[in-house]
């Protein structure tokens, strides 16, 4: 629940935090090979999961194979969370968000190869990855200039401006209270800006 001016109430936070705490113990396990905790940890998160991957790719089926891409990743590099870089709905959700951007962006450049160069008819997808439908040099720019920003900084931004979240939807998707999902992407695009700008002037 929230409260009138939308931040959080102790019980939500209480929930979450509870919530951060199970799903962890149950990764935890996971990684010495308890199937049943990986089951378990399955159950609880992967609606959120498949949410996030069909916002980005738009089609069910390619969602339905990042989920499962996915946990078979969280499965063999459960022993490599740390819970230092934030939760663990955090960490599974950038793992998926960038299996659906790869998804999109390879299939972006498969319909580039089987249109006639530099088509102008096609319809561009909602929620294409910014590098795709750039420019070659301002994509690699742009890559540059992501891989400045903080984890954080950047998987939050991923989803925001890439895959289509709002703001309170990143803020639920990673268990992080609105005003740091705020804060965290609007530091990032400002170094993103300076960035970028500092790049053209190369």
């Amino acid at each position: 629940m929230t409260s009138d001016d939308g931040s959080a109430t102790p019980d939500a936070d209480h929930g979450r935090g509870h919530e951060s705490r199970l799903l962890r113990d149950l990764l935890e396990s996971a990684s010495t090979g308890d199937r049943a905790a990986f089951t378990r940890l399955y159950d609880l998160t992967s609606s959120r999961i498949y949410g996030l991957a069909f916002r980005v790719v738009r089609d069910r089926e390619y969602a339905e194979e990042i989920v499962q891409e996915a946990y078979l990743q969280y499965w063999q590099k459960a022993g490599q969370y740390h819970a230092a870089r934030g939760s663990v709905l955090t960490w599974m959700m950038t793992i998926a968000h960038r299996r659906a951007v790869d998804r999109v962006r390879t299939e972006q450049l498969q319909q580039e190869r089987m249109s006639d160069y530099g088509a102008a008819s096609v319809e561009t997808p909602r929620n294409i990855p910014l590098e795709v439908v750039v420019h070659a040099d301002e994509a690699r720019t742009l890559r540059t200039c992501l891989g400045e920003l903080t984890e954080l900084q950047r998987s939050s931004i991923e989803m925001s401006y890439f895959g289509g979240l709002t703001y309170p939807e990143v803020a639920e998707q990673t268990e992080t209270p609105l005003p740091t999902i705020k804060s965290r992407i609007r530091d990032g695009l400002r170094r993103l800006k300076q960035c970028l700008g500092t790049q053209e002037d190369v």
